[in-house]
C-alpha cells in the first residue's frame, strides 16, 4: 500500500504542476494524457506483479530459508479428474503442498478437500467464485468471496485457514481492503510453471527445475491433466537434489 501511495501522491503533485505551467506559460493538453497513461499503465502493472506489494503486503518467497525447502502449491480445486491423482503422486514422495481452493469446488466435491486435509497438506482460500470479472468486485463482495470460501473450508475439514492467494494473481485497493479486515496472509509465488499455458510437460518441467532454490513457492494448478505428467519427475529431481516439498506454513516459519 505504500507504493500505491507514493504514486498516487507524486501524479497529484505532477497534475498540480501542469496546472501550474498551464496558467503560466501554456502547455499542450497532451502533456495530461501522457500523465494520465503513465498512472494507468503503473496501476495496471502493479496489479498483476504480486512481488511489487503495490496494494498490499504478499509473501512470493521465504528469502531467509537456508535449508532445501520449498513449497509445492496447486490452484484451482479441487478438481474431481485430478486432484486425488495428485495427492497419492504427493504421497508416493513423501511430499507436502499447499493448495488454493475455490469455494464453489469446494463444495462440489467436499469429499476431495477432506482428502487433501487428511493428506497433511495445507488448505488456502482462492476466492469463491474465481469468476473472470472477480477483479471488479468492490470490497463488500470481496468479503462475501472470502468468507464463503473460509466457511465452506472450516465446515468440511473443521480447520480455519489464514492463506488467501488472490484469483489470476491480481490484487486491487478492493481487495486490499477487504484482506485487511480478515487478516489473510497473502501467499503469491516466485516460481510461474505456465502449466495452464505450456502443453509440453518436459518444458514444464525444465522451466521449474532451472529456477528451484531454498524458500521457493512453486505455482502449479492441480485443474491441468498435464501436472499428472510432469509431477513425479519434478518430485524426483527434487529428491535427488536434497530438496524437501513443504507447506507453506511449514515453509514461512522457517528461519
Amino acid at each position: 500500500m505504500k507504493n500505491f501511495r507514493i504514486l498516487t501522491v507524486s501524479t497529484i503533485l505532477l497534475f498540480l504542476l501542469l496546472i501550474i505551467l498551464d496558467t503560466t506559460d501554456g502547455i499542450a493538453l497532451w502533456w495530461y494524457g501522457l500523465l494520465f497513461m503513465f498512472w494507468f499503465l503503473m496501476m495496471a502493472i502493479a496489479s498483476f506483479s504480486m512481488s511489487w506489494k503495490f496494494y498490499l503486503k504478499s509473501i512470493t518467497s521465504n528469502k531467509i530459508v537456508t535449508d532445501k525447502k520449498i513449497a509445492l502449491t496447486f490452484d484451482d480445486g479441487p478438481n474431481s479428474e485430478f486432484t486425488l491423482k495428485v495427492l497419492q503422486i504427493l504421497k508416493d514422495y513423501n511430499a507436502k503442498a499447499t493448495f488454493f481452493c475455490i469455494g464453489q469446488n469446494i463444495e462440489t466435491y467436499p469429499e476431495i478437500l477432506r482428502a487433501i486435509a487428511d493428506g497433511g497438506h495445507d488448505i488456502g482460500n482462492h476466492s469463491f467464485s474465481h469468476d473472470l470479472m472477480i477483479d471488479f468486485n468492490s470490497t463488500e463482495r470481496w468479503l462475501q468471496e472470502i468468507k464463503q470460501t473460509d466457511n465452506s473450508i472450516h465446515k468440511i475439514t473443521g480447520k480455519k485457514t489464514t492463506l488467501f492467494r488472490p484469483p489470476f494473481g491480481v490484487t486491487t485497493p478492493k481487495l486490499a481492503k477487504a484482506l485487511k479486515v480478515t487478516e489473510h496472509k497473502v501467499i503469491g509465488w516466485n516460481i510461474r510453471s505456465f502449466d495452464t499455458v505450456i502443453n509440453n510437460p518436459q518444458k514444464i518441467l525444465k522451466r521449474i527445475t532451472k529456477r528451484v532454490h531454498p524458500g521457493a513457492i512453486i505455482l502449479l494448478h492441480d485443474k491441468q491433466s498435464n501436472v499428472l505428467l510432469f509431477l513425479e519427475h519434478l518430485l524426483q529431481f527434487l529428491q535427488d537434489h536434497d530438496y524437501q516439498a513443504v507447506t507453506i506454513n511449514e515453509l514461512l516459519h522457517e528461519n
